[in-house]
C-alpha cells in the first residue's frame, strides 16, 4: 500500500503539484458557519494603500515598513501579523500545519489580493448589500453559537459592534472579489476527449494514479406518509405561530429557533438568502417570490414538510427570508407498513419475480434514483462509483458487510435534508478492485484530472501575466522565499 501511495504522489508531482496545491488551498478555507456562509479569520485585517504610481507606492511601503508590512500587492498590503494570524487560525480549526511554511502562507495571501485587485480593475461587481448580508448572516450565526453579541465581541477581542462589522465587511469584500476573479478565469474552460487522451498518454505507465476499491450501490426507498389528521395539526401550529408574530409582535427569528425542523437554518432563526436560481424546491421559491417585504405566507407543503415564510428584505433579485419547517408526525403503523412492503419486495426479488432494478423502478418512492434502477450517484463526482476509503461513513456502515447479490434488510433513516423518516433497502450491484488507472474504465476520473490540470495552467498563465503588470513589493525578509509564483521582481 505504501508503494501505491508513493506512486500516486509521484503522479501528482508530475501534474505541476496541482493536487497538492489544491489540497493546500483547501486547508486555508475558513470555518463553515452553517450552510451557505463561512466565518472568516476576523482577526486578520485588510489594509489598503494608495498605489497610483510606483513611486508613491514605494514611498508608502518605506514609510510603513516599521509597522510590519510584509508585501504590497496593487492596492492591498499584507501585514507580518496577517501571516501569523492565518497560521494560528489554521491550527485553531484543527488543520495540519506540518507541511505549511510561512513563505507558503504569504504566497497564498498575495494570490488572494492579486485576484481581488484585478477583479476591481475588471469591474467585477460585489455589491455592498451582498457583502453586508453575508456579514449579517455570519454575525447571527456567531451569536447563536456563542450566546450574545457581547460574548462575540469579547471572544474576538473587539471593542464595539461597529468596528467589528467594518472589519467583517473588508474581509468579506476581499474574499468575494478573489473568488469571483478565480471563477471568471476558469469559467469557460472545457476539456475535449482528445485532450483527455493526450493528458493520459503523457503519464508514464509506472506513474499512473492508483484508484482505490470502489462499488456501485442501488437502493429502494419507501416513504411512510402522514395522515390528514397529522397534516392538519401542523397547519394549525404554523397558523398559530403566524398569528402570534403578526398580532403580538412575537419574534419570527425566535419562533424558528424553537419550532423549525430544518437543520440547515434552525440555528440561524430560519434565515436564508436566495435568488430564483438557488437550488431550492420550486414551490418554496414560488411562494417566497410572491410575497412582499414584511409579509408572512400561509402554510404550504413541499416534499420536506409544511412551511411558513417571512420576507425580511428584498434586494433586487435576491430575498433575505426566514422560514419555519414542521414535519407531520408519522404513525408507527405507517412505519410498520413501509417496512413490511420492502420485506415483501425483497422476497419477490430473491424468488426471481423481478430484478432489484425493476423493483426500484416500479416501487421506490425516491424519484432521483428509481428511474435509474435505484442506482446511487456519488455526490462529489456524480459518477455511480463510490471509493470505499472516501464513502460517507453512514452509507459505508450500511453496505460494508453485504455480499454479492445480497439485499440488505430494510433500514430506517432520517433524511438529513428533512422530509421525515424513510425505509431503505440496499444492494451492491458492482465491485471494482484497487487498480492502476485505465483509460476506458476510469475515463470520467481521468477527464476530471485533465480538466483540473488545464484550469491550473490557465490560472498559472493568468498569474504570470498579472504579476508582471501589477505593482508588487515584498520586504527584504521575505525576498528569499521560494514562491510558487514569480512575486520577486528584479
Amino acid at each position: 500500500m505504501k508503494q501505491l501511495e508513493t506512486k500516486n504522489l509521484r503522479f501528482m508531482y508530475k501534474m505541476n503539484k496541482m493536487m497538492i496545491i489544491a489540497s493546500f488551498l483547501g486547508c486555508l478555507t475558513f470555518v463553515s458557519a452553517q450552510v451557505t456562509d463561512s466565518i472568516p479569520d476576523i482577526s486578520t485585517e485588510v489594509a489598503e494603500v494608495n498605489a497610483n504610481s510606483k513611486k508613491d507606492s514605494t514611498n508608502n511601503f518605506k514609510r510603513i515598513k516599521l509597522d510590519g508590512i510584509s508585501a504590497v500587492i496593487g492596492d492591498y498590503v499584507i501585514l507580518e501579523s496577517d501571516i501569523e494570524k492565518t497560521l494560528i487560525d489554521l491550527k485553531n480549526q484543527g488543520a495540519s500545519t506540518e507541511d505549511i511554511t510561512r513563505c507558503g502562507l504569504l504566497g497564498k495571501l498575495m494570490e488572494d489580493r492579486l485576484y481581488a485587485h484585478q477583479a476591481v480593475q475588471d469591474s467585477i461587481l460585489v455589491s455592498d448589500d451582498e457583502v453586508n448580508a453575508t456579514g449579517e448572516r455570519q454575525l447571527q450565526s456567531l451569536v447563536q453559537q456563542i450566546g450574545s453579541m457581547k460574548k462575540v465581541l469579547e471572544y474576538y477581542k473587539k471593542e464595539n459592534e461597529t468596528d467589528f462589522r467594518e472589519e467583517l465587511y473588508k474581509i468579506n469584500k476581499l474574499r468575494m472579489l478573489s473568488e469571483r476573479m478565480q471563477q471568471k478565469i476558469v469559467s469557460e474552460i472545457e476539456i475535449t476527449p482528445e485532450e483527455v487522451r493526450q493528458f493520459f498518454s503523457k503519464i508514464p505507465e509506472d506513474e499512473r494514479p492508483v484508484f482505490g476499491a470502489e462499488m456501485e450501490i442501488a437502493q429502494i426507498v419507501k416513504e411512510p406518509k402522514p395522515t390528514d389528521v397529522e397534516k392538519q395539526k401542523v397547519i394549525d401550529q404554523l397558523n398559530t405561530i403566524k398569528e402570534d408574530v403578526e398580532d403580538n409582535d412575537a419574534s419570527f427569528n425566535v419562533k424558528a429557533i424553537l419550532y423549525s425542523e430544518d437543520p440547515g437554518s434552525k440555528s440561524k432563526g430560519g434565515f436564508y438568502s436566495i435568488t430564483k436560481e438557488t437550488g431550492f424546491d420550486k414551490k418554496f421559491k414560488d411562494v417566497a417570490f410572491s410575497l412582499k417585504q414584511g409579509e408572512i405566507s400561509e402554510p404550504f407543503e413541499t416534499p420536506f414538510g409544511f412551511h411558513i415564510i417571512y420576507i425580511e428584505k428584498i434586494r433586487g433579485q435576491e430575498l433575505d427570508l426566514r422560514h419555519i419547517l414542521v414535519q407531520p408526525k408519522i404513525s408507527q403503523e405507517a412505519l410498520d407498513n413501509a417496512k413490511a412492503e420492502l420485506d415483501s419486495i425483497k422476497q419477490k426479488v430473491i424468488e426471481g419475480q423481478f430484478t432489484f432494478a425493476e423493483a426500484a423502478q416500479n416501487f421506490s418512492d425516491e424519484k432521483e434514483t428509481k428511474f435509474d434502477g435505484g442506482l446511487l450517484r456519488n455526490p462529489v463526482t456524480l459518477d455511480s462509483r463510490f471509493e470505499l476509503t472516501r464513502m460517507d461513513p453512514k452509507l459505508y456502515n450500511q453496505v460494508r458487510n453485504l455480499k454479492d447479490d445480497e439485499i440488505s434488510n430494510p433500514l430506517l433513516e432520517d433524511d438529513p435534508r428533512g422530509g421525515g423518516p424513510k425505509y431503505k433497502m440496499y444492494k451492491i450491484t458492482n465491485r471494482f478492485d484497487e487498480h492502476t488507472a485505465d483509460f476506458s474504465k476510469d475515463y470520467i476520473k481521468i477527464q476530471e484530472l485533465a480538466k483540473t490540470e488545464k484550469q491550473y495552467e490557465a490560472i498559472k498563465k493568468w498569474m504570470d501575466e498579472h504579476i508582471e503588470d501589477t505593482y508588487i513589493t515584498i520586504n527584504e525578509e521575505n525576498r528569499d522565499c521560494e514562491f510558487a509564483n514569480n512575486w520577486v521582481k528584479e
